[in-house]
């Protein structure tokens, strides 16, 4: 489904009909339902993924909702579909249970730019940051500190530190530097990006706009800021289905990366997708989160491997920032 061609030819997921049904179950994902009731587990998996495991999903979410997700389960066995912070989360909140990660070195390009030891240094040189931390970090970060926050609640989050503390915001500056610009809030960047948002270009974006004259650019935080300016919505991955269904143009540019748009084809049928371009590709995997497969998630479930462990003392310490998010975010 990835196209080869210029930015002048972005990949097109044509309208899905809500009246007709979707395909299918394949005999792998219906083996994977038999193993999730026999380990009573529950499959979390994050907008990015592909397809065929969004689809037999018990939840398909952005951070925030897939955090809360894993809080709530009762679940013996928790499935996240995802990379490896993402699991690493499941796993702070739900410390009794087992959680497995199909793809072990799905990681994070965003996440490493923020190694917990550099991190701590900083701190230390530093005394008084009231640290918040995206959510695209390793616990070993989150341990260090004081909130986390997701693109969704960003604003909120950074709204409520209290307005004598000077934030250091981490790891990403995109979505940093927009959150200031939002709340006023000044805050220290951390020098972070994630490698799939910064590709996406004003040119790039400015092809598509002039192929779909009238198509709304709806754009996630963590691009660069002057694909921002031009989008006509920035937001959360999550936020992006409510605009697309509430908006009364029936084409949209989306710029994040692709698996998000099996998602919107699902939930808002009718609709064109039209995926951002970059200079390499018509539209934007990651490669990362791509790493998982659905060959993974049966084989993972099959043998209970690989599972995701962290120190005890990790565990603590990343907890609580985790739930002060939780609990300013209801």
């Amino acid at each position: 489904m990835i196209s080869t061609e210029t930015p002048l030819a972005p990949l097109v997921f044509q309208p899905l009909d809500p009246a007709t049904p979707g395909r299918p179950l394949s005999a792998i994902q219906e083996e994977i339902l038999r193993l999730k009731r026999e380990r009573n587990a529950v499959l979390l998996a994050h907008n990015y993924q592909v397809d065929e495991i969004q689809q037999i999903a018990d939840y398909v979410g952005d951070s925030l909702g897939l955090s809360y997700k894993a809080a709530e389960t009762q679940a013996d066995v928790i499935v996240f579909c995802g990379v490896h912070f993402m699991a690493e989360t499941a796993k702070i909140v739900n410390p009794s249970k087992t959680v497995l990660l199909p793809e072990m070195d799905a990681g994070c390009s965003l996440s490493d730019s923020c190694p917990a030891e550099k991190l701590a240094a900083y701190k230390a040189a530093n005394p008084g940051l009231y640290v918040v931390a995206y959510i695209n970090c390793s616990a070993s970060v989150k341990a260090l500190c004081d909130v986390i926050c997701t693109s969704g609640n960003a604003m909120k989050i950074v709204s409520r530190v209290p307005a004598d503390r000077e934030i250091l915001f981490v790891p990403d500056q995109n979505l940093g530097q927009w959150v200031a610009k939002k709340t006023g809030r000044r805050m220290r960047l951390w020098p972070g990006s994630c490698y799939a948002h910064v590709l996406y270009s004003v040119r790039n974006i400015e092809a598509v706009k002039v192929l779909y004259p009238g198509a709304p650019v709806v754009a996630h935080p963590e691009c660069v800021e002057a694909v921002r300016d031009m989008a006509d919505v920035v937001c959360s991955t999550e936020k992006m289905i409510a605009y697309c269904r509430e908006n009364q143009a029936d084409t949209f540019i989306i710029v994040t990366e692709t698996g998000m748009i099996n998602r919107l084809r699902r939930e808002v049928p009718g609709k064109r997708f039209v995926a951002g371009p970059t200079d390499h590709c018509g539209c934007n995997d990651c490669r990362f989160m791509k790493m998982n497969t659905i060959e993974k998630v049966r084989d993972s479930l099959a043998g209970m491997t690989p599972q995701v462990e962290l120190p005890e003392a990790i565990l603590r310490d990343a907890r609580a920032p985790i739930q002060r998010m939780l609990d300013w975010s209801r």
